[in-house]
C-alpha cells in the first residue's frame, strides 16, 4: 500500500506516515518487505505440507535441522509445533521428484526424524502473509 493511501485511511499527511514507516523499519518492527507472486504466472510449482516427528526430546536434532532448513529455498515456513508432529513444513518444490529429492535430502541430515507426514495441496483456498491489526467489525 503506498503511504499516501495509507495517510488518507489514517487522517496523516504522507510525509508523517513515511516517517512512522522508517522508524517502523529500523525499530525491526517492519522485519521485511516482500512481493507476493502469483503461484499461476510462475508456472506449476506444488506445495506440500509435511509434519516432521522427532525422537524424543532430541533439541540437538532440532536444532541441527533448524539451521539445515534455513538454508533450503524449497522450505518456505518451518513451524516448531506441539500436538501429534514436532515440526510443520510448508514447502514448494517444481514436482513430485523434486520433492522426494528434498526429502531424501532432508532424511540423511537429520536420520533423527522418525516419521515424515507430507499432504499435497490440491487447491489454496486462502493464503496471507498480513497480521490483522484491525479489531474485527
Amino acid at each position: 500500500m503506498k503511504a499516501e493511501t495509507l495517510a488518507e485511511r489514517i487522517g496523516l499527511s504522507g510525509s508523517a506516515v513515511q516517517r512512522r514507516i522508517k522508524r517502523l523499519r529500523q525499530d525491526g518492527i517492519i522485519a521485511a518487505e516482500i512481493a507476493v507472486l502469483d503461484r499461476a504466472a510462475m508456472g506449476s510449482l506444488m506445495t506440500f505440507i509435511v509434519g516432521l516427528e522427532i525422537e524424543r526430546d532430541n533439541y540437538a536434532a532440532l536444532a541441527s535441522f533448524r539451521r539445515w532448513a534455513e538454508k533450503q529455498p524449497e522450505i518456505q515456513q518451518a513451524y516448531y509445533v506441539t500436538g501429534l508432529v514436532d515440526v510443520i513444513l510448508i514447502i514448494v518444490a517444481e514436482d513430485v521428484e523434486a520433492f522426494d529429492a528434498l526429502s531424501a535430502r532432508l532424511m540423511a541430515h537429520t536420520p533423527q526424524i522418525r516419521r515424515m507426514n507430507t499432504n499435497v495441496v490440491l487447491n489454496i483456498l486462502k493464503l496471507g502473509l498480513s497480521l490483522p491489526l484491525e479489531a474485527p467489525g
